[in-house]
């Protein structure tokens, strides 16, 4: 019974998303702009379903992190709906030209963006999630099948019950965005093998989620990334800028994906970074696992293990290392490294260059700090995920992410000789 209801929403959503398809721009930013105001006039019982979600997590004990992450308050509930408002302003991928040319016959061809069709998507404890997904789905002319997860279940049902009703009330089928939360964990098995109905599917979460749906899924698979992220300070690092990026990258949000989780410091600049930058660190709270050599010059920092190299923290822990060359710090992040986001701290343009040239990481910066791999940030407006595969996607994931293409041709009665 299970199975044959879960089939009748994958139909019903692939059905929608070829009248999704057929929508003009306009339409779709019209869409946007009314479920955005559709969140922000049922606030409140957007904010009373999370607030049962939240009490279950502390009843089960789910971690700081998590419950930040499930959190829903009115300043979020607004940043989602303005963030959907971002999307709806976007430009409209669909129908774009990547390339073009006109055969020696005369039929010219031109390779256009084009909807995927279906996206399903299992993530686990970001409510703010379901929003992004089926605004960004939307506005590339694709439909959304969504699996959030148990911690966050009364959030979305009642998310995804808002942004439905409201593409009824301007006349798109409802179907266009569905949920198999209520499905529990046959919902999630449904998306990943749902072949002929998913078109391709992402999942957003922990390590272990992610290589689930990576190695179970018979759907085609965009695989986003953990993030065991590195800040790297090189001997020419200014005090302050080592100071500043490393603190923020750790401590802005270090519930997210693109927190720092390690800190490898020259050995050239360890006895003045090592102090100045971990201290800093303590103040803000932030716990310290350190080898030998960072033990030696700080206090107050736990003694590192080879776990501690390859842990996504996300919390106000990270790891710290000194290195005798850069190198060597570009080998532990090729290593240990999930391949998500890379710093370095520098003044030296070679040792940039290099590191900007030579580190395989979707996102890698110079002086600036690792909390910039975001969709908004980019001024993707909202991001599906951050992708650590080489194929299709890399980085942060918007609205020319969520296309294929096709090819188009335009004859005059030629046939091939």
């Amino acid at each position: 019974m299970t199975a044959s209801v879960i089939e009748e929403r994958f139909r019903a959503a692939k059905q929608a998303s070829r009248h999704v398809a057929r929508l003009t721009s306009a339409q779709k930013a019209e869409a946007l702009v009314a479920i955005a105001d559709a969140l922000e006039a049922q606030s409140e019982r957007i904010i009373a379903a999370n607030a049962e979600d939240l009490q279950r997590g502390r009843d089960n004990n789910i971690g700081d992190s998590l419950l930040d992450r499930l959190a829903l308050d009115a300043a979020r509930v607004s940043a989602l709906a303005d963030a959907t408002r971002e999307v709806a302003s976007l430009p409209d991928p669909v129908g774009e030209i990547v390339r073009g040319s006109r055969l020696a016959n005369g039929v010219r061809l031109e390779q256009i963006r084009v909807p995927f069709g279906v996206v399903g998507a299992i993530y686990e404890a970001r409510p703010n999630v379901t929003v992004d997904i089926a605004a960004l789905a939307l506005r590339s002319g694709n439909a959304s099948v969504l699996r959030g997860g148990s911690a966050a279940l009364s959030s979305n049902m009642v998310l995804v019950d808002v942004m439905r009703e409201a593409l009824a009330g301007i006349g798109i089928d409802r179907d266009a965005i569905q949920t198999v939360d209520d499905f529990g964990r046959d919902g999630a098995n449904a998306l990943m093998t749902g072949r002929g109905f998913i078109d391709v599917l992402v999942p957003r979460g922990s390590a272990a989620l992610i290589e689930t749906v990576v190695t179970t899924s018979t759907v085609p698979v965009i695989e986003t990334g953990a993030g065991n992220v590195h800040v790297v300070l090189d001997s020419t690092a200014p005090d302050d800028w080592a100071r500043d990026i490393t603190v923020n990258s750790k401590t802005h949000r270090p519930s997210v994906c693109n927190s720092a989780e390690s800190v490898l410091i020259l050995r050239d600049a360890a006895e003045r970074l090592v102090p100045l930058v971990g201290s800093a660190l303590q103040d803000a709270g932030v716990t310290i696992h350190g080898d030998e050599t960072v033990r030696g010059l700080l206090g107050g920092v736990v003694e590192a293990t080879e776990e501690d190299w390859e842990t996504e923290y996300l919390t106000l822990d990270i790891a710290m290392k000194v290195v005798d060359t850069l190198d060597e710090a570009m080998d532990h992040i090729a290593r240990y490294s999930t391949h998500h986001t890379e710093t370095i701290v520098t003044t030296d343009v070679r040792n940039a260059e290099r590191f900007l040239s030579e580190v395989d990481s979707a996102a890698v910066y110079v002086n600036t700090s690792t909390r910039f791999t975001d969709g908004g940030e980019y001024g993707f407006g909202a991001e599906v995920g951050i992708s650590t595969q080489k194929l299709h996607a890399r980085g942060p994931m918007g609205l020319p992410e969520l296309t294929s293409t096709k090819w188009v041709g335009r004859g005059a009665g030629q046939v091939r000789r």
